[in-house]
């Protein structure tokens, strides 16, 4: 089995990897691609444009045509998913659609924490459609300056503030914290043993990659 995995940071490949070894794939299973530029030309844009989400369905359809499933590890970018399903032969996995899915199963309120603006619409949608069918109650919220740190490189600091975003999500009641990126994965180590985990989406999305290629 092989699955391509479209991210838009170098860091995600060791999280996705961890989470496959987790899973008991292969070494040689996954097959990652970096696209930076795409996550940094809808910063630039303000959110995902039609021709950024075109050109990503483009590149996905591109990883298709040698792999059994692709991810698309990208918040931001997640809808170019749905368009690149369209035409492939093979799965598309929106690892965020699969998150919003699982989140959503318990009900009550969840609490989704993203690190970058531009996530903000997409990942708002994405969980309130999910939570048509269960009633949860959706919150999404923006932890602010984390994502500065992420790009200076200060990954303590950014975890740090994560964790403590998550802590108090949990005081104020959340049933489900969500990590709405694969970057935020780490966190879960700086909470005390008095919180649940929040969910994140690396190994939801690689399982549900798994069961689309059976099932095909």
């Amino acid at each position: 089995m092989k699955i391509a995995c479209l991210h838009t940071a170098e860091s995600n490949i060791a999280i996705y990897d961890a989470a496959a070894k987790a899973l008991g794939l292969p070494a040689d299973a996954l097959y990652h691609h970096v696209r930076a530029d795409l996550l940094f030309a809808a910063e630039e844009a303000g959110g995902l444009t039609p021709d950024i989400e075109a050109e990503t369905a483009s590149v996905l359809q591109y990883l298709a045509q040698d792999a059994d499933a692709v991810v698309l590890n990208c918040s931001t970018l997640g809808p170019a998913a749905l368009l690149a399903a369209d035409t492939s032969e093979v799965p598309v996995v929106r690892a965020d659609g699969v998150l919003a899915q699982n989140a959503v199963k318990a009900g009550g309120k969840v609490v989704v924490l993203c690190t970058t603006e531009t996530t903000i619409a997409p990942t708002t949608r994405l969980f309130e459609d999910a939570a048509k069918t269960t009633g949860a109650d959706i919150y999404v919220r923006l932890i602010d300056g984390a994502w500065t740190l992420f790009r200076a490189g200060e990954q303590n600091a950014y975890l740090a503030r994560i964790a403590e975003a998550a802590k108090a999500a949990y005081r104020e009641g959340a049933r489900t914290v969500v990590f709405a990126q694969a970057s935020m994965t780490a966190a879960p180590a700086l909470l005390g043993e008095e919180y649940a985990l929040p969910l994140s989406g690396p190994a939801a999305a690689l399982e549900a990659a798994m069961t689309a290629v059976v099932a095909s």
